[in-house]
């Protein structure tokens, strides 16, 4: 099965995946989400597949999230409008993502995507 694998080519912990992927023979294809950035609609499929609440889907340490001050704004907004702001900008999506038919892991925490991958 070959994934989708979301990342930014310059984050430290997406290297770190991508390197784990490489390394577990894990057939991904990569996607570079400042280039390419999830689309309203993907996101809206991913966040339920997930299991995740919308704003664990924010970089929450990014430097755009802290400009638009998206911790406040985040109590109020409608789920439409957190959809459409994840999508205007790469950066403001928690990285990397790894993406198959049936599941969505966001963020690299090694021991979870090594159980959901069944990697020994």
């Amino acid at each position: 099965m070959k994934y989708l694998f979301l990342h930014y080519p310059k984050c430290g912990t997406c290297i770190k995946a991508a390197k784990w992927l490489r390394a577990n023979g894990i057939d991904v294809e990569a996607r570079d989400i400042t280039l390419q950035n999830p689309t309203a609609q993907e996101l809206s499929a991913w966040i339920p597949a997930s299991g995740l609440p919308i704003r664990k889907f924010f970089n929450t340490s990014g430097l755009k999230y802290r400009e638009l001050n998206l911790k406040e704004k985040m109590e109020t907004a409608t789920r439409e409008e957190l959809l459409s702001v994840l999508a205007s900008d790469g950066k403001l999506v928690k990285r990397p993502l790894l993406v198959a038919a049936d599941f969505v892991l966001v963020g690299f925490d090694e021991t979870a995507w090594r159980q959901r991958l069944a990697v020994r």
